[in-house]
């Protein structure tokens, strides 16, 4: 099958799913957008094998054009030779793990075609991500806590493990329990990978977003408690972590602090 064959046969099924029908557009970048959002609104059900094998067989097709950063390509950080900054999509760093600012659902974002990390990971990482969510919250049978980890695996993302966790939302200023809480996310992050025999992880900027946690408070946080997790611990396994930003603000953050 071709790629065009492959979103058709993706959108003709999801619609199908759904008991629904919709003009397919006759555009590559309308049928991504068509399919995309099918897939961000898709509730975490069974789903069958051939549909896995022509999702996967067309994921790993568009994730191939996307391109792919290795985290050994990187060059450490001025500061200390286990940190790296890298500015770029975090959904295209071939490491260990990288880390999903999350929901206390876990689920992923249901909006279609949001730009958060969250709809991101989901979307290129393929359905299964979602089904693997569901199926450890509903071991657990209540959301989330904040500040806690879940790992599964990465299934079509160049990484081999995502990293789910819950950063605190800033209603009105910073308290003190919103720190230990973003402190714990970076911790627990570390600790999961280094139960999974991980070497190198990915952060993005935990709780900045929509959250609400100033960048410049987050980014400190960040870089001292993956520091003295490092120091504390350096008989584990992980021994490169990355910072991972996306726009120019939060880099210019992360380089005053680790070109120290």
């Amino acid at each position: 099958m071709t790629q065009e064959e492959r979103r058709i046969y993706l959108i003709e099924e999801l619609l199908k799913e759904r008991n629904e029908s919709a003009q397919i557009p006759g555009d590559e970048k309308g049928q991504r957008d068509l399919l995309r959002a099918l897939m961000n609104v898709r509730e975490p059900l069974p789903v069958s094998a051939d549909f896995l094998q022509i999702q996967d067989e067309y994921l790993q097709e568009v994730n191939r054009e996307r391109g792919c950063t290795d985290v050994c390509d990187l060059k450490p950080s001025a500061r200390n030779s286990h940190l790296y900054l890298w500015q770029g999509d975090i959904t295209t760093l071939k490491v260990d793990a990288i880390v999903n600012a999350a929901n206390s659902a876990l689920l992923g974002c249901f909006a279609p075609l949001h730009t958060c990390i969250d709809n991101c990971i989901h979307t290129f990482s393929g359905i299964q991500l979602r089904l693997a969510c569901n199926e450890l919250m509903q071991k657990q049978g209540k959301p989330e806590g904040t500040g806690l980890c879940k790992i599964t695996p990465a299934f079509n993302l160049p990484c081999r493990y995502v990293l789910h966790t819950v950063g605190p939302i800033i209603q009105a200023s910073v308290a003190p329990r919103d720190k230990v809480l973003l402190a714990s996310c970076y911790r627990n992050c570390l600790e999961a990978a280094a139960e999974n025999a991980l070497e190198s992880v990915a952060f993005c900027c935990i709780s900045t977003g929509v959250f609400r946690f100033p960048a410049e408070s987050a980014a400190q946080i960040a870089v001292k408690t993956v520091e003295d997790w490092l120091i504390q611990n350096p008989e584990k396994s992980v021994k490169k972590v990355v910072f991972n930003v996306f726009g120019n603000k939060d880099l210019e953050i992360y380089q005053g602090i680790l070109e120290e």
